[in-house]
């Protein structure tokens, strides 16, 4: 067993075919297939199973690649810091969910620090990954939120995680259409006013990504859902179709692709608290203290 198998096993789990994953890895696809044979009759177990129809990852291949994915991670920090022949050259990383402030303050670090070399990483994904990279030490801070409904899960998570969670702010939950929306003069909405338009969500990808949903209204039953995971996507969508999204109803004019969105305030309420997360007794390094202090001038609770 070695790095590259893993990192073939990862990519494969995650394609919609091996073609896809032999052409991503730049690996023959027969060189892909026989790899991950291989190391299949090493382990003693099916990671894949194969049919007619393409392959579908076996209950004790998704085991493993959860171990994969944390060895991979692990492999991927040592090699960065210590495989790096510049030993001068900084290193700092996040995970966030998608939210302008957590951006801003990551940029601030770097404007205030002006360091002349660095590698400096902001991963923008999803809840569990957000969680994993933390826990795994990937990332020295994490960005995530929860609402009533997924928040007994998420904390119960943290727990288990050994991860600490610190609330920045409490928000209310609205509804994001374009300007030119029937509704976009509208100061409140209910989710029954929406139901001749899609809903559109950020899909998690996820087994558990019912109970980890980074937006509002995570359990509610939409008549018509249309799920997403890329944000460019998600707005196309939303203005072909009249479409709409939950959100906590921050819109920075900042952000460029965001213009032309409206906020509207949804008149049922399932507020978000969002917050920084940290591995327990991990002291922070001067650029995790930096960008917490940053994300410090954000707190609002």
């Amino acid at each position: 067993m070695n790095i590259n198998q893993l990192k073939y096993v990862i990519e494969v789990s995650s394609a919609s075919s091996m073609r896809e994953a032999s052409r991503k890895l730049y690996v023959s696809q027969p060189a892909l297939s026989n790899s991950i044979k291989e190391l299949e009759d090493e382990l003693g177990i099916l990671i894949f199973e194969r049919t007619n129809k393409g392959i579908s990852v076996t209950e004790e291949g998704r085991d493993f690649i959860d171990y994969a994915k944390k060895a991979v991670n692990q492999y991927e920090i040592l090699e960065d810091r210590y495989l790096d022949k510049d030993v001068n050259r900084e290193h700092f990383s996040v995970s966030v969910q998608h939210y302008n402030f957590a951006i801003n303050a990551f940029t601030n670090v770097i404007k205030k620090n002006n360091l002349d070399k660095y590698t400096f990483s902001v991963r923008e994904t999803r809840t569990r990954e957000v969680l994993e990279d933390v826990r795994s030490f990937k990332s020295e801070v994490g960005i995530v939120s929860f609402s009533g409904s997924n928040e007994e899960v998420l904390k119960k998570l943290l727990k288990d995680y050994e991860l600490t969670f610190t609330p920045l702010m409490k928000r209310d939950t609205y509804v994001y259409v374009w300007e030119n929306h029937p509704y976009a003069n509208k100061k409140i909405v209910s989710i029954d006013d929406m139901k001749d338009y899609p809903c559109v969500s950020f899909d998690q990808s996820d087994n558990s990504s019912f109970y980890l949903s980074e937006e509002a209204m995570g359990d509610y039953e939409f008549d018509k859902l249309i799920k997403s995971d890329d944000r460019a996507t998600t707005l196309e969508i939303i203005a072909r179709l009249n479409g709409y999204a939950v959100g906590c109803g921050m819109l920075s004019d900042e952000d460029a692709i965001l213009k032309g969105m409206v906020a509207i305030k949804l008149k049922e309420q399932d507020p978000l608290t969002i917050g920084y997360i940290t591995r327990k007794g991990r002291d922070n390094t001067e650029y995790g203290k930096a960008y917490i202090e940053e994300l410090l001038q954000y707190k609002e609770v």
